[in-house]
């Protein structure tokens, strides 16, 4: 597994050296198929991470947000995210970061959260967490009411989960705010927030995720409670806070 961690760092390094070249300069943004954008930093980190993957592991599986598919049927599996937070990426703001995750029969094994600019690489394994070598944990908060809630893009509940509750859940906290994206789950694994929902994701938004917020000793599951790694949606928080949210919202 250290090998893994260590190919896993290397794979974050040459990647985060592509990303600080393109940020905050000009570059051209296109727009995809799902109205979301697209960088030629998002492409290229990418494909970087796609060589060095497929020179070192021949035998497993990719799959990536700009590129898709290669050998899906491998026992294992890197889901990459160059650039998760696009938005914030091309906005000059530091809430991005690039996902790595390393599946083994579809499940989670490995996750990064690298943010290049701010020189941060968060890794976990579903058992320990740590962030640049030092093991971090998710804050120990027994009450909704105390709780800090974050949350990707509020005004996209609605369309897929149940935007009353979540504004109940929301009157409730102690403190709301809308860092999302990747950012969002660094800060709760590292214990500055307690509560992270994203109402509907991509496998690539977040596998890197699981094995981080477990390693650190939180719960993560889809929106109704259910497995995240086969979800659309993502419930994080401490094991005390996690059941009592996933109510509230259902």
């Amino acid at each position: 597994m250290n090998d893994l961690k260590s190919f896993c760092r290397m794979l974050s390094d040459e990647s985060g050296k592509i990303i600080k070249q393109y940020f905050r300069t000009e570059i051209n943004i296109e727009t995809k198929k799902d109205e979301s954008p697209v960088t030629i930093a998002d492409k290229k980190s990418e494909e970087i991470m796609r060589e060095l993957i497929m020179k070192e592991f021949p035998e497993h599986g990719i799959i990536g947000e700009e590129f898709g598919k290669h050998n899906e049927h491998a026992e294992y599996k890197w889901i990459l995210d160059p650039i998760d937070g696009t938005k914030s990426f091309i906005t000059g703001a530091l809430t991005f970061g690039t996902l790595i995750a390393l599946t083994k029969n579809n499940k989670p094994v490995l996750g990064v959260i690298n943010q290049p600019i701010l020189n941060e690489f968060l890794i976990g394994d579903n058992e320990t967490a740590e962030l640049n070598g030092t093991k971090v944990k998710v804050r120990e908060c027994e009450n909704i009411s105390q709780a800090t809630l974050l949350a990707s893009d509020h005004y996209m509940v609605g369309n897929f989960q149940n935007f009353e509750k979540f504004e109940q859940l929301a009157k409730q906290v102690k403190l709301y705010r809308n860092w999302g994206d990747c950012f969002g789950y660094y800060l709760l694994s590292t214990g500055f927030a307690d509560i992270m929902l994203d109402p509907i994701m991509n496998l690539w938004d977040l596998a890197a995720l699981i094995p981080i917020v477990k390693g650190a000793g939180g719960e993560i599951t889809d929106w109704q409670g259910n497995d995240a790694a086969t979800g659309t949606s993502t419930i994080a928080a401490n094991k005390k806070l996690h059941a009592a949210v996933v109510k509230l919202l259902n």
